[in-house]
């Protein structure tokens, strides 16, 4: 089964790019499973359409408006995910967003049957190439929720 686990942000916007912060720190704490892609997909673009419609099972890191404290991380999971992604488009400086690329996949019939969202609450989107404190220490907690979610998925929950 193919799984992609897809980190999206600017690494120049401080918080926004935590999704790039916790993919790097995946690959630097152990490469990829058998048939698990970790992909930097920065701003996003209609590039990633196909990654996403080739993956069985998908899942999202990003930085996402939680109404929460910074560094709060939350997953969403199957429909619960595209609720979130449908009813918050965030002012963002991606390309596309998401719902773009989840309405493309969906009118193709390939939006992954399992997928999750791993959103992170930032504190601060502004010039700077490094994550506020609150964030930071929250990348190993997602890193943590990721690999969890692929377990679960492993092992048929």
């Amino acid at each position: 089964m193919k799984t992609l686990v897809l980190g999206i942000g600017n690494t120049l916007l401080k918080d926004e790019g935590v999704g790039i912060h916790v993919i790097r720190a995946l690959w630097e704490s152990a490469p990829p499973a058998d048939g698990v892609d970790y992909l930097d997909g920065g701003t996003l673009s209609f590039t990633l359409a196909g990654p996403i419609e080739e993956a069985e099972q998908l899942i999202v890191v990003d930085a996402a408006q939680l109404q929460a404290p910074p560094g709060t991380v939350r997953v969403l999971v199957g429909e619960a995910m595209d609720a979130f992604v449908s009813g918050n488009r965030k002012a963002s400086v991606h390309e596309v967003g998401l719902t773009d690329l989840m309405s493309i996949a969906k009118l193709t019939g390939r939006w992954p049957g399992r997928r999750a969202l791993v959103a992170i609450q930032p504190k601060e989107v502004d010039w700077g190439e490094t994550c506020s404190p609150e964030v930071a220490a929250a990348v190993p907690e997602a890193c943590r929720l990721v690999r969890d979610q692929l377990e679960r998925w492993r092992h048929g929950a």
